[in-house]
């Protein structure tokens, strides 16, 4: 499940915030929630130490991988089936990592033979940055097919609220704008290592075919100003 058992036992470093999922019962139900085929174009971020990495790749044939931690990366390159991105992941362009997809000589996905493919985005997002990562991916809505995270259960939550709700705001606002979205399962600390401090849920984000034409920086100027209120 770890490509890490040839290496020195990897340290969980706190200013990546890093905690690895270790159960394998929640790995399959996320491999399940996710359901990767074939050829299909997917992004993780932050693979960490490849436990939903494996039965990911295991699937595609094929997965892009995101990664900061320039140790774990260097272990991620030793797999072929895997094209590792070393950066931080609000550094990211993701419209050229679909076009990097969608060239006519990606031979893993069959790209650019049959039309654009659009990006299907994974990952266990870091807690401390969990927001900007989201709004980072704002941006990129329009080449993403759909985005699966584990984030902090209070993160979740606040995505998902309904209006006239209390955990309903800035970020429910902008990110329903975009995107129709689901709490897929419920994770507690102990599948984790070392555990977190708090729960953890994965969501289903899935861009709206319906959303308004806005200004996206318009916007969010504007929610800002209502809640401040």
């Amino acid at each position: 499940m770890s490509v890490s058992a040839p290496f020195v036992k990897h340290i969980a470093r706190k200013r990546f915030g890093q905690h690895f999922l270790a159960d394998a019962g929640v790995i399959d139900a996320i491999v399940q929630a996710i359901d990767p085929r074939p050829g299909q174009a997917m992004v993780e971020i932050g693979p960490g130490l490849a436990a939903l990495t494996q039965p990911l790749v295991e699937r595609l044939g094929h997965l892009t991988v995101v990664e900061l931690d320039r140790d774990l990366a260097a272990r991620l390159r030793l797999r072929p089936e895997l094209s590792v991105i070393e950066s931080d992941v609000l550094k990211v362009d993701f419209s050229k990592v679909s076009i990097a997809w969608n060239a006519p000589d990606n031979v893993a996905t069959g790209a650019g033979a049959s039309g654009a493919v659009k990006l299907r985005v994974v990952g266990n997002l870091p807690y401390n940055i969990s927001s900007p990562i989201l709004f980072h991916l704002l941006q990129f809505v329009d080449v993403v097919q759909d985005q699966h995270f584990m984030l902090q259960k209070e993160v979740v939550d606040r995505m998902v609220a309904l209006p006239a709700t209390a955990a309903y705001g800035r970020l429910s606002v902008m990110l329903q704008w975009r995107y129709a979205m689901e709490n897929v399962l419920f994770v507690p600390p102990e599948c984790f290592d070392p555990p977190p401090r708090v729960d953890s849920a994965v969501v289903r984000m899935v861009p709206r075919a319906d959303s308004a034409a806005l200004d996206p920086a318009r916007l969010e100027n504007i929610v800002k100003i209502a809640f401040s209120q």
